[in-house]
């Protein structure tokens, strides 16, 4: 009984060491990485959108309003909400509003037969044609034809605005 007792006090005194170990940012009981230069810089620049920042919105499009320290990120929010909108028949795999791409993964459009999946890179923050690269593929990987790709990326750019004309900022 106290054997088994001064076991497990030495099993738990041991996982806390082991964890205390792995360190973080301060590089924990064995050294680690600690803070460097890089991680200095990367603070002081002017980089748009850090991913490891918390914010305290509770929704992805929290990402679009400014915050305090003047950084926000460097795409059109009517070109990804309209994004998002048009192709809501699609399942989002991942989305990245620091660098502008949205990956779906294959979806049927209502009324359709062929499936297909998106990727979308908006590269600029201007509410323009120029700032939406849009990627559709079909489930054997085959590009779409040009006039399925035009009608979406029309599709797009109409739905942006008329989001920012109801926004009210035109």
């Amino acid at each position: 009984m106290v054997f088994s007792r001064v076991f497990r006090m030495t099993a738990a005194a041991l996982l806390v060491v082991s964890l205390a170990a792995c360190g973080g940012r301060g590089g924990g009981l064995f050294g680690g990485r600690g803070v460097t230069e890089t991680d200095t810089l990367a603070k002081d620049s002017s980089f748009v959108g850090d991913p490891t920042e918390k914010g305290d919105g509770t929704s992805i499009f929290d990402l679009f309003k400014q915050r305090d320290d003047g950084t926000k990120v460097g795409v059109n929010r009517y070109l990804w909400n309209a994004s998002l909108d048009v192709l809501d028949f699609l399942p989002v795999q991942s989305v990245d509003p620091f660098t502008g791409v949205i990956v779906t993964g294959y979806g049927t459009p209502p009324g359709g037969g062929r499936s297909y999946r998106a990727t979308v890179y908006i590269r600029d923050p201007a509410l323009e044609a120029r700032s939406l690269n849009l990627s559709l593929q079909t489930q054997g990987g085959r590009p779409v034809s040009a006039a399925t790709h035009r009608a979406v990326e029309d599709a797009i750019l109409t739905r942006a605005r008329q989001m920012r004309v109801a926004d009210g900022r035109f």
